[in-house]
């Protein structure tokens, strides 16, 4: 199974009051395990850049003026995606943002059913709690401490953690399937371990049984060894 989890950076909050997209990033993950592959690019919005933005991710007009265009980017962005599911957290603001930019171009839209949202996770996790990256990083014990700005590329390998923790640990995957069955029919989650037909043989020797023998009853008559039959 393999996902994007994907962040972005603008110059404000409405693309279609002449806001745009100044940066992506996205790192993927398969079966849950980052594979190391990532996708970022910084993009030329064409207009400047108001202080506010700036204060969030410091990305600035003479940084930002030799970027490529959005429309020289957008289908390498499509190729790397595919239609894999999208982990953004706040995927409303994000989708929004892209589907008003690859529309522009007449290019293909990202449909909602592919995006999972994180925050909405967290919320129905954590009623009532703060439901912020940075607050879901203070939750799962998460070191964010490099992000000083909002970064794309930082924020979604931060955000790869989270969402890890948000579906349910480090390896989310690692447990026994819920359904399905062994070779006998029986489901997996009704699995419980069976008395060998036959005992292994003993490891240890006569001299080291009659040691340990020796040792128990030195205890005295509540030594927790005397409640194991030999």
């Amino acid at each position: 199974m393999r996902e994007i989890v994907l962040d972005t950076e603008t110059t404000g909050f409405e693309p279609f009051q002449g806001d745009r997209l100044v940066e992506i990033g996205a790192v993927e993950l398969w079966n849950h395990v980052p594979t190391g592959e990532t996708y970022h690019v910084y993009i030329n919005p064409e207009r400047p850049m108001p202080e506010e933005a700036f204060k969030v991710h410091g990305l600035g007009d003479d940084f930002l003026r030799d970027k490529p265009l959005f429309k020289d980017l957008a289908q390498g962005f499509l190729d790397f995606i595919k239609t894999d599911k999208l982990v953004i957290h706040n995927a409303a603001f994000d989708i929004k943002f892209l589907n008003a930019e690859l529309g522009w171009l007449n290019l293909p839209q990202i449909p909602w059913e592919q995006a999972i949202d994180t925050l909405a996770i967290a919320r129905q996790r954590f009623p009532g709690s703060p439901a912020s990256l940075d607050a879901l990083c203070r939750r799962f014990g998460i070191d964010n401490s490099s992000r000083t700005l909002h970064g794309a590329l930082l924020d979604s390998e931060i955000l790869a953690e989270v969402y890890l923790e948000l579906v349910g640990g480090r390896q989310p995957d690692f447990g026994l399937a819920t359904s399905g069955g062994g070779s006998n029919g029986q489901a997996a989650d009704d699995w419980r371990p069976k008395p060998r037909p036959v005992k292994l043989d003993s490891r240890i020797t006569e001299k080291e049984a009659a040691a340990h023998a020796e040792f128990v009853d030195k205890l005295g008559d509540g030594a927790i060894w005397k409640t194991y039959s030999a």
